[in-house]
């Protein structure tokens, strides 16, 4: 176990902006988060768990605890001539299991390759893309009370996993530290490729396999998506808005070529991306902050950028996408810090 004082953050999100934390916690087992909160109680004080940094921005310094879970394996628990149990604990890097599993020909992940951060964030963020949720494939999460330090396991039922949602995001929001997520996959792959363009990417290297659909998502990723090592940023920075038909039907009079996707129960997803390029903002740059010239979903930070400012070009495009649209782009980034934040 690792603990440290007015530690740097930079290098452990993928914006890589300048902040600290006031205590930052590194945890290598379970029992090391169940001593660690038995001699230091939470309850009352302020602290967040963090796991790839993939989904956080902070716009100035933490002052709280960082509790960081950097659990590895990956264990098989059971499996059949149909499915697999496999328990894969919270810190293993959410692409390596998906590599894993589609090495040992479990299916149900293969379409989440290359999504950043790890393993216990899956069930925080409920992790989609490409036509596949992971709320489709895990069957429990465990994890430690922050404020009484017992262990328990939550069924994915309990979980409340919704479009890139959770309660351990709003009802449990930082109450949890994960320590691992057990996945139920397929040995029998039904292949997901009716996203624009899988299809034909699939076909490319030969036709549908777990390999092949794997290498087609990361081929596309790569294409349009900036690698977070090389450019600072979150991946997708704002959700696709859900929206009953009817709301969707009156805007399609003024918008005919809106894209959009029916959902099953009734309402319709329309791309942010589309909504933000539509409003001008691709490729565009605000002082040191920008959005991606390849995904409109996507800002960057273009090297040395505040926390703030790419708030601030955030704040600027959900301005502009409501008065264009009407409709109020909500955050899939968490921003985290003790700097106010601008006013929508």
């Amino acid at each position: 176990m690792e603990i440290k004082t007015q530690y740097g953050l930079k290098d452990l999100t993928t914006f890589r902006v300048d902040a600290s934390a006031r205590q930052y916690v590194c945890f290598r087992s379970e029992a090391q988060i169940v001593t660690f909160l038995a001699a230091h109680p939470m309850a009352g004080q302020p602290c967040l768990v963090l796991g790839g940094g993939s989904n956080l921005l902070f716009i100035g310094d933490y002052n709280g605890t960082l509790l960081h879970p950097c659990l590895k394996g990956i264990e098989v628990l059971a499996e059949n001539r149909q499915t697999v149990r496999v328990k894969v604990m919270a810190g293993e890097s959410w692409d390596d299991f998906v590599g894993h599993a589609v090495e040992n020909g479990w299916a149900g992940v293969e379409n989440l390759s290359l999504i950043p951060g790890h393993v216990g964030a899956s069930a925080v963020q409920n992790i989609g893309a490409y036509g596949v949720e992971v709320k489709d494939v895990i069957e429990s999460v465990e994890a430690v009370g922050i404020a009484d330090g017992k262990k328990t396991t939550l069924l994915a039922s309990q979980c409340g996993f919704g479009y890139r949602e959770s309660h351990f995001k709003n009802r449990w929001k930082d109450q949890y530290i994960i320590t691992a997520v057990i996945y139920r996959l397929c040995k029998q792959p039904v292949y997901t490729t009716h996203y624009p363009g899988v299809a034909r990417e699939v076909a490319a290297l030969g036709g549908p396999s777990l390999a092949s659909l794997r290498q087609a998502i990361i081929n596309i990723r790569m294409r349009k998506l900036p690698d977070p090592s090389e450019t600072g940023n979150a991946g997708s920075f704002f959700k696709n808005p859900v929206m009953d038909a009817s709301v969707f039907a009156r805007l399609k009079r003024f918008f005919p070529d809106l894209p959009h996707f029916p959902q099953d129960d009734g309402r319709v997803k329309l791309p942010a991306g589309w909504l933000v390029e539509r409003c001008g903002w691709k490729g565009k740059t605000v002082g040191r902050a920008g959005v991606y010239p390849k995904q409109a979903l996507v800002l960057v930070n273009l090297g040395g950028a505040e926390g703030l400012e790419i708030v601030a070009l955030s704040e600027k495009i959900r301005n502009s996408v409501f008065e264009r649209f009407g409709i109020r782009l909500q955050r899939e980034v968490r921003v985290v810090g003790e700097s106010p934040l601008p006013a929508f």
